[in-house]
């Protein structure tokens, strides 16, 4: 019994060990590109361009994120950027939503067929000119709102949300509309709460779409400065960059200038901030439902 017991100690000591280095390992496998990342962008420009940076800054300068900063146009860009995605995720989730309710709801009799319309649109599209052509038609060209409404729908998240709806047990709908409840209330009061984990799950990915498009503006809004966004702009920063990359004028004061190693990886750390902030609030709704304990069949 005590040589049994040894032997299980042992085991347990040895997968402790070894789970805990592959840990270790894998947690500096997945960070160290971040450190880095940030390390050049705190370092000075010209001698970025050295190599060699590891986690640590060799140079140390604020000069690549002030030169981001004070980009023209970049306050307004944030605002921009922040009110697209803001809007943008709400107006979204709140219809996603809504449409993977009614299509959840076996009472609906073309549930089946409008499904797999929304499932074709992911593999059909009209084409970029034929899209330009709509949106200039709608009147959507030159405004905010084409940042809003051609992505208010999304036929991957309503599929994800639609399948979380229908793991729902039919006791909770059931009981409200024996209660009297109507679609609307239940929609809001039962469903909703409910399905808070796949909510916050496809509301990240909205975020993170939103925040990080900049195509849409330079195809629509190109000409309308009042309406850039901050991707956008800091995209135009590292074009001009690199287009001064060796320039004389770029390499007389090395001391101060900025290259597109140390930009590129200063705009990385800019944008993605706000994304890694947000995350830690919404993290515990990716692995925990609201289901547990809710129904005893």
């Amino acid at each position: 019994m005590n040589k049994n017991k040894k032997k299980k100690r042992a085991a347990n000591a040895a997968f402790i060990i070894i789970n805990t280095t592959v840990l270790i390992i894998f947690c500096i496998v997945t960070l160290y590109p971040i450190l880095n990342t940030l390390a050049v962008s705190l370092n000075d420009g010209m001698d970025a361009v050295r190599g060699g940076i590891y986690l640590l800054p060799r140079k140390f300068t604020w000069q690549n994120y002030y030169t981001v900063i004070t980009k023209d146009n970049i306050p307004t860009a944030i605002k921009i950027s922040v009110a697209r995605t803001v809007l943008g995720t709400f107006l979204s989730m709140f219809v996603t939503a809504l449409i993977a309710y009614v299509l959840s709801r076996k009472e609906f009799l073309f549930g089946r067929q409008v499904s797999l319309f929304y499932v074709l649109t992911m593999y059909v599209s009209g084409g970029l000119v034929p899209t330009m052509l709509l949106y200039k038609g709608l009147g959507l060209t030159n405004n905010f709102w084409v940042y809003i409404i051609p992505g208010m729908v999304s036929a991957f998240n309503i599929i994800v949300i639609r399948t979380y709806m229908n793991g729902l047990p039919d006791s909770f709908v059931e009981s409200a509309q024996v209660d009297g409840a109507g679609h609307l209330k239940i929609f809001f009061r039962i469903i909703l709460p409910l399905c808070k984990p796949v909510l916050a799950t496809v509301a990240l990915f909205i975020a993170v779409g939103q925040w990080n498009s900049w195509f849409d503006a330079m195809l629509y809004n190109y000409n309308r400065p009042d309406l850039t966004t901050l991707q956008y702009e800091l995209m135009k920063l590292l074009t001009s960059v690199s287009q001064q990359q060796g320039s004389a004028s770029t390499m007389k004061h090395a001391a101060s200038q900025v290259t597109p190693v140390s930009i590129r990886s200063a705009t990385a750390i800019f944008t993605a901030l706000p994304i890694v902030c947000l995350y830690p609030f919404l993290q515990r709704y990716f692995i925990s439902g609201m289901m547990i304990g809710g129904v005893k069949e």
